[in-house]
C-alpha cells in the first residue's frame, strides 16, 4: 500500500483546523494543546503533571476525534497489574483453546491517569509499548495501532500515595509539561457552557469534528520527520543537551535521547508554524519541556531552591544560538 503524501502548506492548514476543533471542547491552555500535538506529530509520548480536574482526559479524547482515532483511559492504582494494561493469553472454555485478550493499550491515544500511583512493575508494562510500539503476549509480538501515543498524567509528588517515576521511564517521554489552572476568562466560558447545557460532567466532545484520517495524520508525521535540519541546528541541540551534563547543580544530565528529542520536537513545531525548515527558536522554545524531566538534580541544588526549569533557562541564556539559518 502506497504511503500517502502531503505538502507543508496543506499540513499546516490541517493542523490549524485540528487546533480549532480541539478548542470547541478543550478551552484555553493553548501551549498545552500545541505541545500535545508536537509530541504526537513527532511520534512520542507526553507526561503531564497537574492536579486532577484540569481536563487532561478531555484533551486526549478531543485530539483522538480530530484525527479519526480511538482513545482509552486506565486509572493507575496500587493494585493495577501489568496484564490490566497489555492483556493476556487465556483459555476459552467454549472452544478449549487459548485466545489472546488484548488490553486497553491497543488504541491510538492511551491515557495512563495518575501513573505515579502504580507500582514499578505495572509502570514497566508500558516500556515495550512506548519504545517498540508493540506488546509481547506469550512470546508473540503484537503491533500497536498507528498513530500511537501514551499520555500519562501524574499528581505532584507532594500528594499522598505518589511515587517518582524511574529515570528510565521518564526518559521514554518525549515531553513533560505542567498543566495549570485556566485563566479566569477561560473558566467563565467553561461554566457558561455547562449552564447552557452544551457540556456536562461527562466532558462532551460532541462539538469536535474529525478533520484528518489516520492515514493523513501518518503522512503529516512522515513529513515532519523529513523536514530539513541544518547541521548548525543539530550542533545547537547537542550543545544544549551536553551542557546539562556539565552543570554542577545537576547530578545526572540528559543523555543522547534528549538531543534526538529536541530535533524531533523542533521539526514538529516548525511544521505547525508552516515551515519546512527548523529555526534555532524552535529548539529553544521546547527545550524545557523536552529536557527538564531528564535531569536529576543534586541534593545541594534542591536545598538552594533550584529546579530543572531554572537550570535550563540559565543554560539557554548562555549558549549561543546559530545565526543565519534561513529558508535557503
Amino acid at each position: 500500500m502506497e504511503t500517502q503524501k502531503i505538502d507543508v502548506e496543506t499540513a499546516s492548514v490541517k493542523l490549524e483546523q485540528v487546533k480549532n476543533e480541539i478548542a470547541n471542547a478543550f478551552i484555553g491552555q493553548k501551549q498545552l494543546v500545541e505541545n500535545a500535538l508536537i509530541t504526537l506529530i513527532a511520534g512520542g509520548h507526553l507526561l503531564v503533571e497537574g492536579v486532577p480536574g484540569l481536563g487532561k482526559t478531555l484533551l486526549v479524547r478531543s485530539i483522538a476525534k480530530t484525527i479519526g482515532g480511538d482513545s482509552k483511559r486506565v486509572q493507575f492504582t496500587p493494585d493495577l497489574m501489568p496484564a490490566d494494561i497489555t492483556g493476556n493469553i487465556m483459555l476459552d472454555p467454549a472452544s478449549g483453546k487459548f485466545i489472546t485478550r488484548k488490553g486497553p493499550i491497543f488504541t491510538n491515544l492511551f491515557v495512563a491517569d495518575e501513573i505515579n500511583r502504580a507500582p514499578a512493575k505495572t509502570q514497566a508494562a508500558l516500556f515495550e509499548a512506548m519504545q517498540e510500539f508493540q506488546v509481547t503476549l506469550d512470546g508473540e509480538g503484537h503491533k500497536l495501532p498507528s498513530p500511537f501515543m501514551v499520555l500519562a498524567t501524574q499528581n505532584p509528588f507532594e500528594h499522598e500515595g505518589t511515587y517518582p517515576l524511574p529515570d528510565a521511564q521518564k526518559d521514554r517521554f518525549l515531553m513533560k509539561i505542567i498543566a495549570d489552572y485556566p485563566e479566569q476568562e477561560e473558566e467563565k466560558i467553561m461554566v457558561t457552557r455547562v449552564l447552557n447545557g452544551e457540556t456536562g460532567a461527562e466532558l462532551s466532545i460532541a462539538a469536535v469534528n474529525t478533520v484528518l484520517s489516520a492515514d493523513e495524520f501518518i503522512a503529516i508525521k512522515n513529513l515532519s520527520a523529513s523536514l530539513r535540519v541544518d547541521p548548525m541546528i543539530v550542533d545547537y541541540a547537542v550543545r544544549i543537551t551536553a551542557a546539562t551534563r556539565e552543570t554542577p547543580s545537576v547530578e545526572t544530565g540528559a543523555g543522547p535521547r534528549g538531543s534526538l528529542a529536541l530535533i524531533r520536537c523542533a521539526r514538529a513545531k516548525a511544521l505547525l508554524n508552516g515551515r519546512d525548515f527548523v529555526l534555532p527558536d524552535d529548539v529553544k522554545a521546547i527545550s524545557i519541556e523536552v529536557l527538564a524531566h531528564r535531569l536529576t538534580l543534586s541534593a545541594e541544588s534542591e536545598l538552594e531552591g533550584l529546579n530543572a526549569k531554572r537550570i535550563i533557562e540559565n543554560l539557554l541564556s548562555k549558549i549561543e544560538a546559530p545565526r543565519g539559518i534561513t529558508e535557503e
